[in-house]
């Protein structure tokens, strides 16, 4: 007798909602009795990943980018088709913007965090007195016991002291989330820290530990090779990939929500235009505040409504190569936030991933925003401009305006983990046990911002509803 076929909804259609869908499409494919939709309110899929193919530029209005070390992205990418497409950045040194001068990130620094003490003690970037205040981390006590969450600034600020942090970790950090480092949670962000801390007392001496070891297993370390992955025709080469492994048939675009509710063990879905779908069990994929909105008949949500959000903002400025003059042999850069500059920071996109511009040019990314200073987002497109050219004018030479130019603006579009938000996750996450099972939430505003995460969160709900009985 064949089981009754299980229908599953998928609301979003970023990364995390088409993670979900393909491998229930692959599941489906072997003979699995279940049926899914994926509803999308915009008329394209991939959510803030969106790539702009102009004059022979690749030029991303979003992420650019994944960590290599996260496996999930590479293996997807694998499985629609993409593996020769896959491309490493380009390795160059990379600065801190401190004043109006560009400083090299020591040579050894994790994430800021100092590991060859040589390269840290004749760095420029730090004061005689800020560099002997993070050699305190090796005789400060451990700050947290196993299950204690703190703010990301109260911890490094603690153990290497306020000049490390704002002028290396902080400008770090912040290109990560954009959120401020003195509210953003340890336990959510980077808890490998916290136990690098309960293991060795010291995060120098547990970071430089790791790194030996990682070495030593690895043989010869060379820096050929860079730590990011991207795709030669953009990152929405990948998900254009993903939508045709999938069937047409499934995937709804231009369908708004307006709200999920439960009744007689089933899910029900409000349409914007007044239809209803109903399913056994529904994936939400949507930003915080968006799925909060969608299940407010229920109490449980209410901190994904009070979740911060940073504002933000990316510039692609396209020239020709002569037009523009870098007097340092890199990459890019990040900005100290003590920095009076409206940039948070500048990727020379020519030089980090040479498929992205023809020969003869140059293309640069600059970022502007961050958590409690978003105010420049909302000015004009030259207004926004004329800022950020000012800005990279103290430290580089660029003539005449770019061939053109792209703004992209992301609002409330960088989900904020302050303190707490495990615990306020843990919380939801038996609410709906308890009360809505069958219901899951997965996407950046929860377990990971990056794109492997949300690949690993989208698939990790398949995987629960495959287990439940």
């Amino acid at each position: 007798m064949r089981n009754k076929e299980r229908r599953i909804a998928i609301i979003g259609g970023g990364i995390t909602g088409l993670a979900a869908a393909h491998k229930l499409e692959k599941a489906k494919e072997k003979g699995m009795a279940i049926d899914y939709d994926l509803f999308e309110q915009k008329n394209r899929l991939g959510g803030k990943i969106e790539t702009k193919r102009i004059n022979g530029f690749v030029i991303e209005r979003g992420p650019d980018s994944y960590l290599a070390r996260k496996e999930s992205m590479s293996r997807l990418a694998k499985e629609v088709g993409l593996e020769d497409e896959m491309l490493f950045n380009d390795t160059g040194q990379a600065y801190v913007l401190k004043g109006n001068q560009l400083y090299p990130i020591p040579d050894g620094a994790v994430m800021g965090i100092p590991t060859d003490i040589k390269p840290f003690l004749n760095t420029r970037l730090l004061s005689p007195i800020g560099k002997l205040r993070a050699v305190g981390d090796f005789f400060y006590p451990r700050m947290t016991s196993k299950n204690e969450d703190i703010s990301l600034g109260h911890f490094f600020r603690r153990r290497l002291g306020n000049e490390v942090v704002d002028h290396l970790i902080e400008p770090l950090l912040s290109g990560i989330y954009a959120g401020n480092l003195d509210k953003l949670s340890l336990k959510a962000t980077f808890p490998q820290y916290q136990q690098v801390e309960q293991k060795h007392g010291s995060l120098i001496r547990g970071m430089k530990d790791s790194k030996t070891k990682k070495a030593n297993r690895n043989g010869v370390t060379t820096k050929s090779r860079g730590m990011f992955l991207t795709f030669r025709n953009g990152l929405e080469s990948f998900i254009k990939a993903i939508e045709s492994n999938l069937n047409a048939s499934s995937i709804h675009k231009n369908n708004s929500l307006t709200k999920i509710y439960k009744q007689d063990g089933q899910f029900h879905l409000l349409l914007e235009n007044g239809d209803i779908k109903i399913y056994d069990e529904v994936i939400v994929t949507t930003p915080p505040k968006v799925s909060a909105k969608l299940l407010a008949d229920y109490p449980y949500f209410s901190y994904l409504d009070q979740m911060e959000a940073t504002t933000v903002a990316t510039i692609a400025m396209a020239y020709k190569e002569d037009q523009v003059k870098i007097p340092y042999e890199g990459t890019g850069f990040v900005v100290s936030k003590k920095s009076n500059h409206a940039i948070t920071a500048c990727t020379w996109t020519h030089k980090k991933w040479k498929h992205s511009t023809p020969e003869g040019y140059a293309l640069l990314r600059a970022y502007v925003g961050r958590s409690g200073d978003s105010a420049i987002v909302s000015r004009s497109d030259e207004e926004i401009l004329s800022a950020v050219l000012y800005d990279l004018n103290q430290i580089m030479k660029i003539e005449k305006q770019p061939e053109f130019f792209i703004v992209s603006r992301w609002k409330e579009a960088m989900p904020q983990y302050n303190v707490g938000h495990t615990f306020k996750m843990s919380k939801i996450k038996e609410d709906i046990a308890r009360n809505l099972p069958g219901l899951y939430l997965a996407g950046g505003g929860y377990e990971g911002i990056g794109l492997p995460d949300c690949i690993d969160q989208g698939e990790a709900a398949v995987e629960q509803i495959f287990n439940r009985r």
